[in-house]
């Protein structure tokens, strides 16, 4: 399953804030994080015995992320029956970064992925001026609140 993060700020929580909002959810962790000049770009998240839940930061200036922005704002807008399709659709576009967040579909718990996918969803939403989408179920504030049902 797909997280993605749609952020209007091209800013990123540090590597230890991060694992810092994993650990207070009660997870016991461990990440892998690569990165570059422009800060971190990706992070495996271990979770004990397992497949890790993976992590891909996109710069829009740096990575060529435009045509990607454009084909999920065109999809918002033929989620009419939202009225915050429109709203949604312009942050899109109005996006510096993107972030995915892969759960494992095989990891031995469950639960605690899910947990760990949703809160670096949520602490990147919250910090990055963002909005995220949770593939299958709908798009949400950096505080959780549901904003567009997905059918």
């Amino acid at each position: 399953m797909w997280y993605r993060v749609f952020c209007r700020a091209d800013v990123a929580p540090a590597p230890a804030e991060l694992l810092a909002a994993l650990e207070s959810e009660g997870l016991s962790i461990r990440g892998d994080f690569r990165g570059d000049d422009l800060g971190w770009t990706a992070v495996a998240i271990s979770l004990g015995p397992g497949t890790p839940v993976q992590v891909e930061r996109y710069l829009a200036d740096a990575d060529d992320l435009r045509d990607d922005l454009n084909s999920w704002a065109a999809y918002l807008e033929t989620l009419d029956y939202s009225p915050n399709n429109g709203r949604l659709m312009e942050h899109v576009f109005q996006s510096r970064q993107m972030v995915t967040v892969r759960r494992p579909l095989d990891h031995p718990n469950e639960i605690e992925a899910e947990r760990a996918c949703l809160t670096i969803a949520r602490l990147m939403a919250f910090a990055a001026d963002g909005i995220y989408q949770v593939e299958g179920d709908g798009w949400y504030d950096g505080s959780g609140e549901l904003l567009l049902k997905e059918y």
